[in-house]
């Protein structure tokens, strides 16, 4: 995790405090069945729940200090709290392995981190929505390979990218679903030193489900998904900073990011506004991607378990979660503020002297009798002479002088075929289907 990529709120959530707070809810809400079960004295739950009412503080370089010698994470944690608690600590972690500790634990802390970045998505959605009503019909020129196509309205760019990332919000809440689940059945998930009861009241207690079977872990292709749902997030991210970043070109400059006062775009070039921001989410999208892969490859461990997986998973844990929230809270901030500049839109959809409204002619010749190959070479034939003139030469005019296309449509039909508005007869229709009516 890097300070520059990151949130606090996220950030909290893998601090080491934070796990061994949750470590102990794991630990004392176990006990506290075990107690009610009969297992253990009920006095041992008591006692660890008192303790913890008056002493919530962690001393992380303590437990630190014990590992250093135990070799074993787990381990330490239970010989500090045992130092604190005294005697009624022997109860603890009856029948448990460590993994029952360390799945749950992963387990609250990934299902939190969704809430938190569901959250994000909830905002930029927001924003989105935001800007697509507010340039609905703002004309624009749609690109296919980078070269003008037809037109399009930058309210519709912005209701694709609402609708790209609502998806995204509903595969998120299903990875969360997923990956919400807990395992307290001791050595090899055969539940033989402790009640699954257990198992279902820590559930219970930390809002999660009960991993049907576990064997002594919790199967990594849940995480998998997971970490594979926070990567397309994070592709849905890079795309839309892609555009951005495509229209904030010098040669198009129809949107950019908001330049602020004072801000520097070159240490050498005092004129530049560069699209840092959206390079910067290009760059971070491509990290959070590559938490992907390690997390598949996790899923096939030895047996009913090894331990691979877990030095990968101390890393992209933090690392995918922490970067994810900072990546969407910035694409918010990015389009909340994001310079539009429907005049230049305009003027690079006139750039080409009307090539963009090709199609309808073609069609308009078919449904006048001409032969599809007929049509499709009287248009092509007087378009490229427009292209070859850099957009000097008019197509409408050209069309109007070509005498096969005036045998078959008058000077009105075809200057009617270059109206702009026909292209947008449907955007309410599209916007109904992304917002709802």
């Amino acid at each position: 995790m890097i300070p520059r990529y990151a949130r606090p709120q996220m950030t909290a959530l893998w601090e080491p405090e934070a796990r061994f707070k949750i470590w102990f809810e794991i630990e004392a809400h176990a006990t506290e069945k075990l107690g009610e079960l009969g297992v253990v004295p009920p006095s041992a739950a008591k006692a660890l729940w008192d303790w913890w009412a008056t002493n919530p503080a962690i001393d992380v370089p303590a437990i630190d200090a014990i590992e250093a010698v135990t070799k074993h994470d787990v381990i330490a944690f239970l010989t500090w709290v045992a130092e604190q608690v005294g005697d009624e600590a022997r109860f603890m972690h009856q029948g448990m392995t460590s993994s029952d500790v360390l799945d749950t634990c992963l387990a609250v802390q990934l299902a939190r981190a969704a809430d938190i970045l569901l959250d994000d998505l909830d905002k930029l959605l927001e924003v989105i929505k935001r800007r697509a009503f507010e340039h609905k019909f703002t004309p624009t020129i749609g690109r296919s390979h980078g070269i003008h196509a037809e037109p399009v309205t930058f309210g519709l760019k912005m209701a694709e990218a609402y609708a790209e990332f609502a998806r995204c919000r509903t595969r998120l809440i299903a990875a969360r679903a997923e990956i919400a689940t807990c395992a307290i059945s001791g050595a090899v998930g055969t539940f033989a030193n402790i009640d699954p009861r257990v198992e279902e009241h820590v559930a219970e207690k930390l809002g999660l489900a009960v991993e049907p079977v576990s064997t002594q872990v919790i199967p990594r292709d849940r995480h998998a998904m997971f970490f594979a749902t926070l990567g397309v997030i994070a592709s849905s991210i890079e795309r839309l900073a892609i555009e951005v970043r495509h229209l904030q070109r010098t040669e198009v400059l129809e949107a950019e990011e908001y330049f602020s006062p004072g801000q520097k775009g070159s240490s050498a070039m005092p004129h530049k506004r560069n699209p840092v921001l959206t390079e910067n989410l290009t760059g971070l999208a491509r990290m959070v991607r590559a938490y992907a892969l390690p997390a598949m490859e996790n899923v096939a461990l030895w047996h009913e378990r090894d331990i691979s997986h877990s030095s990968v998973e101390r890393y992209i844990g933090p690392d995918a979660t922490i970067t994810l929230d900072f990546a969407l809270a910035r694409l918010t901030g990015v389009i909340d503020k994001l310079l539009v500049y429907p005049e230049r839109m305009m003027k690079n959809l006139d750039k080409m002297g009307g090539l963009v409204h090709s199609q309808r002619v073609l069609l308009a010749l078919t449904q006048a009798g001409v032969s599809r190959e007929d049509s499709y070479r009287y248009v092509q034939r007087n378009a490229m002479k427009v292209w070859e003139s850099d957009g000097q030469l008019s197509l409408m005019e050209l069309l109007k002088a070509d005498p096969d296309v005036a045998a078959a449509l008058s000077a009105d039909q075809i200057a009617e075929k270059f109206n702009l508005d026909y292209h947008f007869k449907q955007v309410d229709t599209i916007f109904a289907r992304v917002f709802g009516v």
